[in-house]
Order: structure tokens, then sequence, then C-alpha cells
């Protein structure tokens, strides 16, 4: 009875695993619509190709590399063992009641799992720099940010590596549950660096500073993407419980789900209220940008909130993000989809309130982890981001930016009827 529930346990995790990567992975087509919703018609091509290529890119590079910087597990698909049945019935048999053991699972599908995550946080770089940088610039960082910086910092956080051999993160009391900072701020960290290398984009600002609005070209596809990436963050929060075959997980399982959808719910809510006060308008953009901060600041821990506090961090960050897009427009910081706001400034919010609900947490430890990752993620892509830029150059020419880059950089129109 007990080999039976052992690899009907195994079964299950293993599938619920892969179930939830596919999910996480359908979060791609979501950044893509999103981001082909936000830029204007003359750049739609471009960005669709940069999120599919990217996601490519992402696969390749964890699987020759980053994994196995992330876990040390060898080199490349070395590093991607099968687990031996004799092993996953022998650490059962060490266990009394073997439905109450650790999460046993392929490593094929835990790689499958990660990945996706790998691809989420380079999509995020995505949309900010969109519309006035060159597409092999941006895949030549892709290639160094998800083989190299990710999985550093990955190991950090995740793997409980010493940072650079002076401390593990972990023994200061730091958790990320499922990535609210070493996914989504790590992902907006690279984005700033970018944008700060690469300038706002032409019209953007008035002399005096004043910010102009430049408004997408598809709203249905922006609001498509946002219920994508809603759905996808299912997968998101829901696997990084990593188990599924008891009661225990099973309970945490549905209490993630619950708490996910309402802290995005809330953010919705938040971010229109906001709007509506701000600018006497029921904002849409801010709105869809309010359920994507719901989703990013419950991340960090979806598990241990009641739903009444996973709405009320929800609407924190709906109403966060809104002052936060505004306040970047004031610096001068072009992100034509909110990513660094969402994903960053949201991000570092979603660290620093896990102590409230979970008690085994510090919030020296989460401040510890913050700035860990943004200082890594940050200093390392601008360095990789200067050499391109004096190597290849990171911005297209005026002319090609009036024109827009779906000619320049893909030479395919988007939306070919509406052009002259």
């Amino acid at each position: 009875m007990e080999v039976q529930i052992s690899h009907l346990q195994y079964a299950i995790d293993t599938f619920y695993f892969l179930v939830c990567g596919a999910l996480v992975m359908w979060m791609a087509a979501g950044f893509s619509m999103l981001e082909a919703g936000l830029v204007r018609s003359k750049n739609t091509t471009e960005i669709l190709t940069k999120n599919i290529a990217l996601y490519s890119i992402s696969c390749i590079m964890y699987l020759l590399c980053g994994y196995a910087i992330m876990y040390d597990g060898g080199l490349g698909l070395i590093a991607i063992e099968s687990v031996q049945e004799s092993e996953v019935l022998a650490s059962f048999a060490e266990k009394e009641n073997p439905l109450l053991g650790d999460a046993v699972y392929s490593s094929a599908s835990d790689f499958f799992f990660q990945v996706v995550f790998v691809a989420t946080a380079m999509s995020i770089v995505s949309g900010a720099v969109a519309e006035r940088m060159k597409l092999w610039a941006f895949l030549a960082f892709a290639v160094v940010m998800t083989g190299v910086i990710y999985p550093i910092e990955g190991a950090w956080t995740w793997n409980g590596a010493s940072v650079f051999g002076m401390f593990k993160l972990e023994d200061l009391g730091f958790s990320d549950f499922a990535g609210s900072g070493i996914v989504h701020m790590a992902g907006a960290s690279a984005a700033l660096s970018g944008v700060l290398f690469l300038g706002a984009r032409t019209g953007k600002y008035t002399p005096t500073g004043k910010a102009v609005a430049i408004p997408g070209a598809n709203m249905p596809l922006a609001a498509l993407g946002t219920f994508i990436l809603w759905m996808g963050w299912f997968g998101f929060n829901g696997g990084s419980v990593l188990k599924l075959s008891d009661i225990g997980s099973a309970n945490s399982v549905a209490m993630v789900f619950l708490n996910t959808n309402a802290a995005a719910a809330s953010g919705v809510i938040g971010a229109l209220l906001t709007s509506m006060v701000l600018f006497k308008k029921a904002d849409l953009t801010m709105a869809l940008n309010g359920a994507l901060a719901g989703l990013v600041v419950i991340t960090a821990e979806p598990s241990t909130p009641t739903a009444l506090t996973a709405s009320l961090f929800g609407l924190i960050a709906g109403i966060v993000v809104v002052f936060s897009i505004l306040g970047l427009d004031k610096l001068r910081i072009d992100d034509p989809v909110g990513a660094i706001s969402v994903h960053g400034v949201v991000g570092l919010l979603g660290l620093l309130i896990v102590p409230i609900t979970n008690p085994d947490v510090l919030l020296v430890g989460q401040v510890a982890g913050a700035l860990t990752i943004f200082v890594w993620v940050f200093v390392s892509s601008s360095a990789v981001w200067w050499i391109l830029d004096k190597v290849v150059g990171l911005r297209v020419t005026k002319q090609q930016e009036y024109e827009g880059v779906d000619r320049s950089e893909c030479g395919v129109d988007a939306y070919p009827e509406f052009i002259k």
C-alpha cells in the first residue's frame, strides 16, 4: 500500500508542477498582448517579436547554464537528471506516513517550472524599453540576463547560496514565496537600468518636463493580456506550494489561489478609485496595472494572509501603483507600460509586508534581500547595457523611431491596412 501511495504522490505532484508551469508559460501570451496593446501601432510587430524571442532565449540559456548556476546541478542537460524510482520510494520509506512527506517530483518538471519564471522576469524588461530600443541589442541583453544575472540572484534567494561568500539571506530571515522580489523586482531593476540608458521616447516630455500622454494602440488587446496574466498567476503562485498530494498542501494551494484572486480584484478597485480621484475618469490602463499590482504584491506570501488581508494588500498596491507611475513620469523616467512601477515598486512593497502575516520572516531580512536583488541586478544590468551601447548602440535613430520600429527592425507592419 505504501509503495502504491508513493507512486501516486510522485505522479500527482509532478503533474501538478507541469500544469502550473504551463499556466506560467501562458503568461508569455499575456505580456505579449498587454504590451502590444499599450504601444503605438507602428511598434506592434517588434514588441511581439521581442516577446516570442525572449521566451525562446530564456528557455535555451537556462537549459545551457542558468539552471546549473542557480541550483549547482552541473552543466546544461546534465543538471536535469530524472529521479530514479528507487530513490523516490526510499525517501518515502523513511516516513511513517508517506502522504506527509516533502514534495517529490520529476527533476524535469522542476526545470520546466523554473524556466518559465526566468522568461517572466525577462518579459518585464520588454515593455519598459519599448518603442526606441534596437531589437538585437535587447535580445543580446536577454542572453546575459537569463543565463547569468537572474540565476545568480536566484541561487542566493531560493537555493540558499551565500551572497559573494559573505552572508546567506535565509539566515537573516528572508522569504519570497513565489518571487515578488526574486522575479518581479529583479526584472524591474534590469528594466530601470535599460530605461536610464535609453532615455525617454521622443515627444514624451515637454521642455519644462511635463509628461505628454502617448496612448496605446489597442485597449482590447491590453485588457485581454491582463486577463491572461491574471489566469497564469494561479500557476505562478499555486505551483510555488510545490506539492498537492496531501490534505495540508491541498488546502494551502486552495488558499493561495483564493488570495491571489482577491488581491488582483482589490488592486483593480484601488487603482480605479485613485484614478477617479486624481483624473475624474475611470482610467482603464490604471485599472489594468492595478490588477497586476495586486498580483505582484501577494506573490511574496500568498499562503499566510486571510482572504480579507490579501484584499487589503491588493487595494493598497492598486493605489501605490498609480502614484508610482505618476512619480516616475515626474522624474522623466519613460516606461510605456508601467512595468517598473508594477513589478519594481510594488514588488518591493510585497516583500516588506510579508512579516505582517508570516511571523517567521524578519523585516531586516526582507530589506536585506530587496537590497541584494536590486543592487546586483541593477549594477550588472548596467554593465551589460553600457557594453552593448558602446558596441552596437541601444537606441534606434530618430527617423526610425518616428516611422516606427516595425519597419526598421522587422520589416512587417502589424496593421498594414491602416498604413499609407
